[in-house]
């Protein structure tokens, strides 16, 4: 007889089914025609209606099926009663069919850390920029980052009105990530996906020296992920503070599940336990391939402005 799937498994499944649901979530805030954008801090930095009715669904839905998970979500949302059509109950019968990486079977509820981004690239959301946007539901073990999934609710959208919309990848730490094709930049090339609305001189000094074939502006630190996965970008550089760790830990995932590095700009280790600040404060570098090539680049006036 199959041993019954593990607590991490049942989770990922779970988040799978939820994550499919925000998708569905995030599409029909914009069908119905109301964003309901609400600034945060400043004009870049916007929050819509399916920021926040997908926060609910993901908390709520998760929190119910497994109560003793610690939860940390981008929005900060009054605490409310949830309506009932946001909550998702499904797993995904996929990934429970999966064997569980023997390090992390005897893993209980109480030691694992969600972090979850409910709408990454809510700016782009707001602009029609749809490709750029994912939701991102990571789960962290002793710090690291181990386990993630991430919808994109419109992948697919260009191939017209007939096109099936959204897709969901996932992955675990020693089992592989899944949804995707891998492809790699061709041999030789340095194309860098950066940021496209929170540009600065750091920014650019840090791609400059990187001497690179082309730059790709983007929303979304989900959505630069899938460029490396998908052989649009050969590295993600960020040198700069307004990353948060919501926005990391799945994509971080999904990454190094099939053989990638994701860092600060000093090269270390992002950290994902619950006491944590939120921020990363040292930037992000990224790649699938040949991270030391463009870890080597980095400046030095850089890494001095990036206090981890």
């Amino acid at each position: 007889m199959a041993s019954s799937p593990t607590v991490l498994m049942r989770l990922v499944a779970s988040a799978y089914s939820i994550a499919q649901k925000a998708g569905m979530i995030v599409r029909h805030v914009i069908a119905e025609g109301d964003l309901g954008i609400v600034e945060k801090t400043c004009a870049t930095d916007l929050q819509t209606k399916a920021d926040r009715l997908v926060q609910m669904s993901i908390c709520s839905s998760l929190a119910r099926k497994f109560p003793k998970l610690t939860i940390i979500g981008e929005e900060d949302l009054p605490s409310e009663e949830v309506d009932q059509e946001l909550i998702e109950d499904g797993q995904w019968e996929e990934i429970l069919k999966q064997p569980c990486p023997s390090q992390y079977r005897a893993i209980k509820e109480e030691d694992l850390v969600v972090w979850v981004d409910p709408l990454d690239g809510t700016k782009e959301y707001t602009e029609g920029l749809l490709d750029n946007v994912t939701v991102l539901i990571g789960i962290a073990y002793e710090g690291k980052a181990i386990a993630g999934v991430i919808n994109q609710p419109y992948y697919n959208y260009q191939a017209g009105p007939d096109a099936v919309l959204g897709r969901t990848i996932w992955g675990v730490l020693g089992l592989g990530a899944f949804g995707f094709q891998l492809k790699e930049v061709p041999a030789g090339k340095h194309i860098i996906t950066t940021t496209r609305s929170h540009n600065s001189k750091l920014v650019t000094d840090c791609i400059t020296a990187m001497n690179p074939d082309d730059v790709l502006r983007v929303g979304g630190a989900g959505n630069k992920i899938i460029q490396l996965i998908e052989g649009k970008a050969s590295a993600y550089v960020f040198a700069s503070p307004g990353c948060k760790k919501w926005d990391t830990c799945a994509p971080e995932v999904i990454l190094h599940a099939v053989g990638g590095k994701l860092t600060d700009i000093h090269g270390n280790a992002l950290q994902y336990n619950k006491e944590v600040k939120h921020m990363n404060s040292a930037g992000v570098l990224a790649t699938l391939r040949n991270y030391d090539y463009y870890a080597s680049r980095v400046p030095e006036s850089v890494k001095n402005a990036l206090v981890p």
